[in-house]
C-alpha cells in the first residue's frame, strides 16, 4: 500500500513539473514576441510594450525560481477532495486547480489543523523532495476514521492515530492527552515566552516547529518584515520546517547556531568547559562595562603638543570634563567619542588661536584654518585615541584576554585562577563562548564610525554618483545601436528597487542590530545566561519559543531549572508547557534510560513510553582496545535488524574519529554525519551532535565515558541511549553504568 502511495504521488508531482515546464515555454514565447516587435510607434505602445516585457520577464523569474520544492504538502478533506500545496498556484489550461499557493486563505488549514481542531482536515501529507522526485512521504492523520487502512500511513502522525485506534482504556487517555497539549502550545499567543518541556520522544521539537509554522502563516505580515530567527544544533530543526513552510525566505526566517549571530563571526566550540562557565556569567556583562570604560583614560600629567611649531598644553583637567560631558550624552563609546574630541579639539583651537594673535597684534587676518592644523596635528591625534580610543569588538575583547593588566583592572571580584581559565593570546581563535561578549561589546562601543552615511548629504553624494554611471551607461548603449528605452532617472530607480529586494532574513543576516518579531529556540537547556542576554537583545518584544529539557543538559553554562534561566530576562513573562508522553522511544529503552540516570543521582523527567518494543538494550562487554573492533563485527547484525533504517554510531573522545576511520573502510560512502541522508544511512556523531535527532537505531561506544563527561553530568550518555526509535546496542570496555542493564 505504501509503495502504491508513493507511486501515486510521484506521477501527480511528475505532472505539476510537466505544467510547470509548459507555462515557462508560454513566458517564453510571450517575452519574445514582445521584444521583436521594438521600439515602434507611439510613446504609449512603447510603453505599452516595455510593461508587457516586465510582466512576462517577472512572471518567468517566478516560474525560474520554484523549482526546488515545488510541492510540498497534500490535505485530504472531508468533502473528499485532495488539495495539494506548493510554492505557487497552478491551474491546467481550462483553469482546474492542480495546486495551492501557500499564501491563498485555502492553504492555512495546512498549518493550523490538529488533531484536536481538524478544520475539515482527514489527513495531512508532507511530500519530501530530492530534485524532482518524491522520495517519501510523511502523514499525520487528523481523522481516526481513516485508519480502517493504515497500512498506506506513514509517519510519527500516522503512528499517533494509530495509536490511539488500536489501545483501548488508559492509553487511548494519554494519546487524547497529547494531542490536547500540542494543540494548547500550537495555537497559543505570540506575545511573551512559551516554553515547550519534554522528556526525550515526547515530540517537543515537532510541536515547536508546528508553533513556529503557525505563527509564521497567522502573523504572516507582522513576521514577514520583522523575520523569525530559529536557533539551534539541532539539524532536524531545518529539516522539519522545510517541509512544513519551503517559502521560508519569502517571510524572513534565519537559522543559525548561537556562534553565527555576530555578523563576521565564524565562532568554533569552546573546548574548556569551566572556561564556557565563566564565560557565560551574567558578570561578564559587568566586566564587558569596565573594559570599555578602561578605554577612556585621563593623562597623569599635563601633557605637550607640538602643532606648526608651537606648544599647546593638555591639561587632566580638560580631559576629565570632557569625558563627563561626552558621557553626559548617553550614547556609546564610538558615538560619545565625536563629543569628546569635538570639545578638546576646540579648546586646542582656542589655545592655538590665542598663539598665534599674541604674536602677530594687530593683524586681523582670518584664523579659521588653525582649526584643521590643530586636528591634523600628529600630536594632537596621538593625545586624543590615548585618552579615547576609537574600538572594535573584536579589539576590545581581545585585549580584555589577551593583556594581563587590563584583565586584573576590569575583574575585581575574581579570583587569580578564574583570571589565569579566561587568559589568552591575541591571535586565539573566536569561540561560542565568546560572541555574547563581543554582542555586549558591540552594544556598548555602537558604530566605529559614526558618520558614516548620517543622512541626506551623503544620499545625494551617491544619487548624484549613480545617476551620472547611469547616463554614461545610456551613452555606451546609444553608441552600440542598443535602444535602451529608459532615462538615466528610471535605471537608477530599477537598480535601487533591486537592492532593496533583498529579504528579510537577508538584511537580518548582516545586520547585528536587527531586532526579530518571533525567536524559537531548540535545546535550550544548554545556553548560558550571557547567551540567553543576546538573544533578548535581539526580540526586544520577547516573543520566543523554547524548546528543551532541563534533564538533558549536558554544558556546565546551561540551565538546572527554568525558572534560573529565565527570571533574569523575562522576569513572569513566560508560561511553561509540558508533554508528558514518550511515543517515540520503546518502554525497554527509555526505562534503562531513566534507571542508569537515577543510579548517577540524576533526577531526570520520565515521560510515560506508549510502546514497546521488539529488542531491549544490548549490551556487549569487550576486553581493552576491543571496542571499534566489536563495532565492525556487529554492525552487519544491526542493519540487518533496521532492514534499510537509519543507524547511528555515537562515541565521545578518540573513539570518535577511530570509529569513523573504521567504518569508512568497510563501508565507504554510506558513512555519513548529523541526521543522515537518503544516501547515507549509517551516521557517527558525538553525543552532542545527536541532540534533537533520531534514529531507528543507535550503537553507543563505551558509555563510562559519556557518564563522566562535563564534569559528571550524565545528560550526554542520557541523550544517547534516547535517540533509538527501534533498537539499542552499547559497547563497553569499561564497567557499563549501574541501571542499564535490569
Amino acid at each position: 500500500m505504501h509503495d502504491a502511495e508513493l507511486a501515486h504521488e510521484r506521477e501527480y508531482v511528475a505532472g505539476l513539473y510537466a505544467r510547470l515546464e509548459e507555462l515557462r515555454e508560454e513566458k517564453r514565447r510571450q517575452l519574445a514576441q514582445v521584444r521583436r516587435a521594438g521600439a515602434v510607434g507611439t510613446m504609449q505602445n512603447v510603453s505599452e510594450r516595455d510593461a508587457f516585457a516586465a510582466l512576462y520577464e517577472d512572471r518567468l523569474a517566478q516560474l525560474d525560481a520554484v523549482d526546488d520544492r515545488l510541492v510540498f504538502g497534500r490535505l485530504d478533506l472531508d468533502s473528499g477532495e485532495a488539495q495539494y500545496i506548493g510554492r505557487i498556484g497552478l491551474t491546467t489550461e481550462d483553469l482546474q486547480r492542480l495546486m495551492v499557493d501557500w499564501r491563498a486563505p485555502e492553504a492555512g488549514h495546512f498549518y493550523q489543523a490538529t488533531a484536536f481542531d481538524r478544520q475539515g482536515v482527514r489527513r495531512r501529507r508532507h511530500l519530501i523532495l530530492q530534485g524532482r522526485e518524491v522520495k517519501a512521504i510523511e502523514d499525520d492523520v487528523l481523522d481516526a476514521a481513516m485508519l480502517t487502512d493504515d497500512e498506506s500511513l506513514q509517519g510519527e502522525g500516522a503512528l499517533l492515530a494509530a495509536l490511539n485506534s488500536k489501545r483501548t482504556g488508559r492509553m487511548s487517555d494519554i494519546v487524547s492527552t497529547i494531542q490536547s497539549e500540542q494543540d494548547r502550545i500550537i495555537r497559543s499567543s505570540i506575545s511573551g515566552a512559551v516554553v515547550v518541556q519534554g522528556g526525550p520522544g515526547t515530540g517537543k521539537t515537532a510541536v515547536a516547529l508546528h508553533r513556529a509554522a503557525y505563527l509564521l502563516y497567522t502573523h504572516r505580515d507582522r513576521l514577514k518584515s520583522a523575520g523569525v530567527l530559529l536557533v539551534g544544533p539541532s539539524s532536524s530543526f531545518m529539516k522539519y520546517i522545510e517541509r512544513v513552510l519551503p517559502s521560508l525566505g519569502e517571510t524572513g526566517v534565519v537559522m543559525a547556531s548561537l556562534g553565527r549571530l555576530m555578523p563576521g563571526i565564524q565562532a568554533v566550540p569552546e573546548t574548556d568547559a569551566d572556561v564556557a562557565a565563566l564565560k557565560g556569567k551574567l558578570e561578564m556583562a559587568t566586566i564587558v562595562a569596565n573594559a570599555v570604560s578602561n578605554r577612556m583614560r585621563v593623562p597623569a600629567q599635563n601633557r605637550i603638543l607640538e602643532v606648526d611649531g608651537r606648544k599647546l598644553t593638555l591639561t587632566p583637567k580638560q580631559v576629565r570634563r570632557a569625558r563627563e560631558r561626552a558621557r553626559s550624552t548617553g550614547k556609546p563609546y564610538n558615538e560619545a567619542r565625536v563629543t569628546f574630541v569635538k570639545i578638546l579639539l576646540r579648546e586646542l583651537t582656542e589655545q592655538m588661536t590665542e598663539l598665534v594673535e599674541a604674536a602677530n597684534i594687530g593683524n586681523n587676518a582670518d584664523r579659521s584654518y588653525l582649526a584643521e592644523d590643530v586636528r591634523t596635528a600628529r600630536d594632537v591625534r596621538i593625545a586624543l585615541n590615548l585618552c579615547w580610543m576609537p574600538m572594535t569588538p573584536e579589539k576590545l575583547i581581545s585585549d580584555l584576554f589577551s593583556k594581563p593588566e587590563i584583565l586584573e583592572f576590569c575583574t575585581p571580584n575574581l579570583t587569580p585562577a578564574e583570571r589565569a581559565l579566561l587568559q589568552r593570546p591575541a591571535d586565539a581563535p573566536w569561540t561560542e563562548s565568546d560572541v555574547p561578549l563581543l554582542d555586549e561589546a558591540a552594544e556598548l562601543l555602537g558604530e566605529l564610525d559614526p558618520a558614516a552615511g548620517r543622512g541626506l548629504a551623503q544620499q545625494e553624494h551617491d544619487r548624484a554618483r549613480d545617476l551620472a554611471n547611469a547616463k554614461q551607461t545610456l551613452v555606451n548603449m546609444e553608441a552600440a545601436g542598443v535602444d535602451a528605452l529608459m532615462s538615466a532617472e528610471d535605471l537608477v530607480e530599477q537598480n535601487q528597487e533591486r537592492i532593496a529586494r533583498q529579504t528579510a532574513a537577508e538584511r537580518a543576516t548582516s545586520d547585528r542590530t536587527w531586532a526579530f518579531g518571533h525567536i524559537v529556540v531548540d535545546e535550550a537547556q544548554e545556553l548560558s545566561p550571557m547567551q540567553w542576554r543576546l538573544l533578548v537583545r535581539r526580540c526586544p518584544l520577547k516573543s520566543f519559543t523554547i524548546v528543551g529539557d532541563i534533564a538533558q543538559t549536558s554544558s556546565v553554562a546551561g540551565a538546572n531549572s527554568w525558572q534560573g534561566a529565565l527570571a533574569p530576562m523575562f522576569g513572569d513573562r513566560w508560561q511553561l508547557e509540558e508533554l508528558t508522553v514518550n511515543y517515540r522511544t520503546p518502554s525497554q529503552i527509555a526505562e534503562a534510560a531513566v534507571r542508569m540516570a537515577n543510579a548517577a543521582g540524576l533526577v531526570v523527567s520520565a515521560p510515560k513510553a506508549v510502546r514497546e518494543g521488539r529488542w531491549s538494550p544490548i549490551i556487549d562487554e569487550v576486553a581493552p582496545g576491543a571496542v571499534v573492533s566489536r563495532l565492525v563485527e556487529v554492525l552487519p547484525e544491526e542493519l540487518e535488524a533496521l532492514d534499510g533504517g537509519l543507524l547511528a554510531v555515537i562515541a565521545d573522545g578518540d573513539l570518535l574519529p577511530e570509529a569513523t576511520a573504521a567504518l569508512r573502510a568497510a563501508y565507504g560512502r554510506r558513512i555519513g554525519t548529523g541526521a543522515g541522508s537518503y544516501e547515507q544511512d549509517i551516521v557517527v556523531i558525538s553525543p552532542r551532535e545527536a541532540k534533537g535527532l533520531e534514529f531507528d537505531g543507535v550503537v553507543v561506544l563505551e558509555p563510562s565515558m559519556m557518564l563522566n563527561h562535563q564534569h559528571g553530568k550524565v545528560g550526554d550518555l542520557y541523550v544517547a541511549m534516547t535517540r533509538p526509535t527501534q533498537r539499542l546496542r552499547l559497547i563497553a570496555a569499561e564497567p557499563v553504568p549501574a541501571g542499564i542493564a535490569r
